[in-house]
């Protein structure tokens, strides 16, 4: 094992150096429907024949249909609540009946995700509140209904300009582009000339009989066949930002879910290491303890037989008492071994000073060549919660470059640096570590199978959300492996 550690800002290059693959795979995604495409608009020429026009078309259809009774709903509960305001219980119906609103809400969501590939998260499920008047206050300040009702107001002239302006366009197009052939069927007018034609007119003279001008007209109806996708997208366009705006659940409600989520999962870890260091000292260090109390008893027997001459010899066995008590304390100095394991999984003594020396530590005892290289970390003032979680993560990314990448070599990166924050996308402090591997690569974070394999980095990415955090995996087949890890730093003087 090597091991390296470099805290005068320069890294030394790694053992293997990386090189970049053309692929990344993110720790998280937003809960989307897979529906949902981000694809960008179609080519002008292929538009008016595209799927995702015709499927706007589509929601442009059901969103008139639709329209009127979104708008009578929301009308209602709005009259409703305003006329059962004097009366407890009934702005307890009126609740009802704006949470109502939730649903129209999931429908119209569900409607964008599958007919305009707009990317929508769900909103939080609601959480009913303790007690009466706090009931009574969630039910009536509920803030996914009042902006589904807000949608549902908002898109309803919106849906029937949109219908109108993209059929009308649409109609017109392919009535043009077709005239040559239905003209022929309708009743034939009079000029002012006294002369008859049979075809669209355009005043009182000017008909479309006439080969030069059906092939004028066809080319009109072509050119606005190809204008339709072009003004049909603009009304798309303004249904997808509405949709986005008073659809999606709001940055306050995801970072609630996000904490919540996150508070689970700590706990659950928690948990799950208590039951682990019980598990250990039962069925290890236990049994050890119950050996060496059964030996230092056995010795005892042998002196108190050779001090009473009850054994037939009238002297103590030295070779067997030495012998009782050699096993006793070898059984002993193991059980210091084991709760020394059990310590170190705990929280092992070398974080005590410092994240660098703890790094140096864990590389010191890998199974395979370990590099790390920590640039910046003495005056860090790392809260204890972000070292533990930081070191524990470097742990579970080497044992895996061990025992599933065949790797032959580690480089460990950690520095603070300044990222993005990703509400803001104001410039913040955060630890980051960089762990690089040179072997097969292919890792990926996976929902562990029903026996709990492949969890490793699912369940890494579970325990950093406890602390803000995110898992980064860059691993195409062959290799190499970067994972890289960024946990959110609090303000200088301030502690997580």
């Amino acid at each position: 094992m090597t091991s390296m550690t470099s805290t005068d800002g320069q890294v030394p290059p790694p053992a293997t150096p990386p090189t970049p693959p053309p692929a990344t795979q993110p720790a998280e995604r937003p809960a989307v429907s897979p529906r949902a495409t981000t694809d960008g608009a179609p080519p002008f020429l292929l538009a008016p024949f595209d799927g995702r026009t015709w499927r706007a078309y589509g929601f442009l259809w059901l969103a008139l249909l639709l329209a009127p009774f979104a708008l009578a709903y929301a009308l209602f509960t709005v009259s409703f609540m305003a006329g059962v305001a004097v009366t407890v219980v009934g702005l307890f119906v009126a609740g009802g009946v704006l949470l109502g609103a939730r649903g129209w809400a999931s429908v119209y969501r569900r409607m964008a995700v599958r007919y305009l590939g707009v990317e929508i998260a769900e909103p939080a499920p609601r959480q009913p509140r303790k007690g009466f008047w706090r009931r009574l206050g969630g039910m009536l300040g509920d803030a996914t209904a009042w902006r589904g009702l807000l949608y549902m107001v908002v898109t309803f002239p919106l849906a029937i300009a949109a219908f109108v302006v993209s059929t009308v366009f649409l109609a017109v197009a392919l009535g043009g582009m077709t005239h040559w052939f239905w003209s022929r069927w309708l009743p034939a007018q009079q000029a002012g000339d006294g002369t008859w034609h049979r075809g669209a007119s355009f005043g009182t003279d000017w008909f479309v009989d006439t080969p030069a001008r059906q092939l004028l007209l066809a080319a009109v109806g072509l050119i606005l066949f190809y204008l339709w996708p072009q003004v049909q997208s603009l009304f798309v366009g303004l249904f997808r930002m509405l949709a986005e705006g008073l659809l999606s659940p709001t940055r306050a409600s995801l970072r609630v879910a996000y904490a919540e989520r996150a508070r689970a999962v700590t706990v659950e870890d928690a948990d799950e290491r208590l039951r682990r260091i019980e598990r250990d000292l039962h069925d290890g260090t236990q049994a050890h303890l119950v050996a060496v109390a059964m030996q230092i008893g056995e010795a005892r027997e042998l002196l108190r037989d050779g001090t009473d001459g009850t054994d037939g010899t009238g002297g103590i066995d030295t070779a067997e008492l030495a012998a009782v008590l050699e096993t006793a304390h070898s059984s002993t100095k193991d059980t210091l071994a084991e709760l020394r394991e059990l310590a170190r999984g705990i929280r092992p003594p070398a974080l005590d000073a410092g994240l660098a020396v703890a790094l140096e530590t864990l590389a010191a005892r890998a199974a395979l060549p370990v590099r790390v290289h920590a640039v910046g970390l003495d005056g860090a003032d790392l809260p204890p919660s972000v070292t533990a979680i930081s070191y524990f993560a470097v742990a579970e990314l080497v044992a895996n470059a061990t025992k599933h990448a065949r790797a032959t070599g580690v480089d460990v990166v950690a520095g603070v640096e300044p990222v993005a924050d990703a509400a803001t996308g104001a410039a913040v402090r955060a630890l980051v570590l960089r762990v690089h591997d040179d072997g097969v690569g292919g890792a990926a974070v996976r929902a562990p199978d029903p026996s709990g394999r492949g969890s490793g980095l699912a369940g890494l990415t579970d325990r950093l959300s406890g602390v803000d955090g995110t898992l980064r995996v860059v691993s195409p087949a062959g290799g190499p492996t970067v994972i890289t890890v960024t946990i959110p730093l609090p303000a200088p003087g301030a502690r997580r």
